[in-house]
């Protein structure tokens, strides 16, 4: 199994779309057995489920997500646990103990044109004007 963790100095960063770099975790029997860094590149929102994809991931684990990316990630058969936070490590531990699923409240919501902004107890990381 491949786990894919938003990454930003080995903790979960916090907003899926803008993230710049996953780790990698491949586990057996439960336990993890390489790590590795995946660079994210510039892609955006839509573009990231299918970097994970071509990379094997089974697994994502984040912060916030929107709805669109959700559908991304299901349309690419990914399962999301989103609402995690802490080291990248111990949520993959979680995760791999049973301990860590997806909390719907890891839903981000962005309304730009009134100010407002609600994301989940993830928290996605995003201020707003500074795009």
């Amino acid at each position: 199994m491949k786990i894919a963790v938003t990454a930003e100095n080995g903790r979960v960063f916090g907003h899926f779309g803008k993230t710049k770099q996953f780790a990698l975790y491949e586990a057996e029997d439960g336990q993890v057995v390489r790590k590795q860094l995946l660079d994210a590149g510039e892609n955006g929102h839509g573009a990231l489920a299918g970097l994970l994809a071509a990379n094997g991931v089974d697994v994502l684990i984040c912060g916030g997500i929107g709805a669109g990316a959700r559908q991304a990630l299901a349309a690419n058969r990914i399962a999301l646990v989103a609402g995690a936070g802490g080291s990248t490590d111990e949520a993959v531990a979680a995760y791999l103990a049973g301990n860590l699923h997806d909390n719907p409240l890891g839903q981000c919501n962005h309304h730009h044109e009134g100010g407002e902004h609600a994301c989940g107890t993830g928290g996605c990381g995003h201020h707003h004007g500074v795009e």
